[in-house]
């Protein structure tokens, strides 16, 4: 949930992870030493406390409670668990990537230009190429019948 911010799970599991959620959150907004370190020990990486005082804290600053929300969704087909959607209800907004520019059209000059030109140096050209494996070469090894000796 730190990384994404929300997840799908049942209603159960969201239930039990609220209250350790919801510690954290308070943990992230105070931004002490002390503070991490009581992170650190529930959530057991370093990457994660950063990541969760420097994105998550600052998020919920203006707010003093509840933190995190559970949203009903349908049951699970198989065993007939009730799933939900348990999230941050202050969530950073990821910036969507813009879209690659399209190429140049090529001019007619450049493409009228031959693929010789571009020089090729004479040390690649001396270099005699390895003969390729034949199919079961590396395999036919392991298959020889070699003589114990007794």
């Amino acid at each position: 949930m730190v990384i994404h911010q929300s997840i799908k799970t049942t209603i159960s599991r969201a239930k039990a992870v609220r209250p350790l959620a919801e510690k954290l959150v308070s943990l992230a907004k105070e931004n002490t030493l002390n503070a991490k370190r009581e992170a650190f020990k529930i959530l057991g990486s370093h990457k994660l406390v950063s990541l969760f005082f420097k994105e998550v804290g600052p998020l919920f600053a203006n707010r003093a409670s509840g933190f995190t929300r559970i949203i009903s969704l349908k049951k699970r087909r198989g065993d007939n668990a009730q799933l939900v959607v348990f999230e941050l209800t202050e969530r950073k907004i990821k910036e969507h990537k813009k879209a690659k520019k399209a190429k140049e059209p090529i001019s007619e000059e450049k493409a009228a230009k031959p693929l010789e030109e571009k020089a090729i140096p004479q040390e690649k050209k001396d270099i005699p190429k390895k003969p390729t494996k034949k199919f079961l070469g590396g395999i036919k090894n392991i298959f020889k019948k070699e003589r114990d000796s007794l």
